[in-house]
């Protein structure tokens, strides 16, 4: 068993807007190990430290413990999963400018997923285009999360054809089978 750090991010139900409800309830619902936060309106992020066998599990009975605690949510984004350059050189322990000389001195580094003044990457492709440059110079357990944050962030989006805002299927953790979820690599 090890320590994943990882956030959860979810719109809140419209009737939910007793924060200080949520959290006791959250704390009854096993999500002792997390730090909830509100930034903005019906929205609302936990940062967990969990203890589990796999990323994958941490991230999957976090997830079940918030949808049994607050019926109704909506997961919007499992991090760390979609980040700026500055977020990729704060997971490597470097600065944002040797980062971006990183990525403008090599042709094979991974395309952002969104290109603009800000671009955003899928942070496993960065870290596993990390790692096959230079074996273990991420750790496994940072590698691990963003592959499970990314994997869940897949799970969850709209099929083709489907309305943005329309559910497919039940897709809570458990139900999900967000801890059966093959990741690929």
């Amino acid at each position: 068993m090890q320590d994943f750090i990882f956030t959860l991010k979810f719109a809140l139900p419209a009737d939910e807007t007793d924060f200080d409800q949520l959290v006791e309830r959250l704390g009854e619902a096993g999500c002792t190990d997390g730090l909830p936060g509100i930034g903005m309106a019906g929205r609302l992020a936990v940062e967990f430290t969990r203890e589990a066998a796999s990323a994958a599990d941490a991230l999957a009975t976090a997830l079940g413990d918030v949808e049994s605690a607050i019926p109704g949510i909506r997961l919007v984004e499992a991090c760390p999963d979609y980040v700026g350059l500055s977020d990729i050189a704060d997971c490597l322990g470097v600065t944002r400018q040797a980062m971006r000389k990183t990525m403008h001195a090599h042709a094979d580094f991974p395309l952002p997923v969104h290109e603009g003044s800000a671009s955003i990457w899928h942070l496993v492709d960065v870290l596993d285009w990390m790692n096959a440059r230079r074996k273990g110079a991420v750790p496994a357990s940072l590698v691990d999360t963003a592959r499970a944050a990314h994997g869940l962030n897949q799970s969850r989006r709209p099929r083709t054809g489907q309305k943005s805002g329309q559910k497919s299927g039940e897709r809570s953790g458990e139900k999900a089978g967000i801890g059966r979820l093959k990741i690929s690599a």
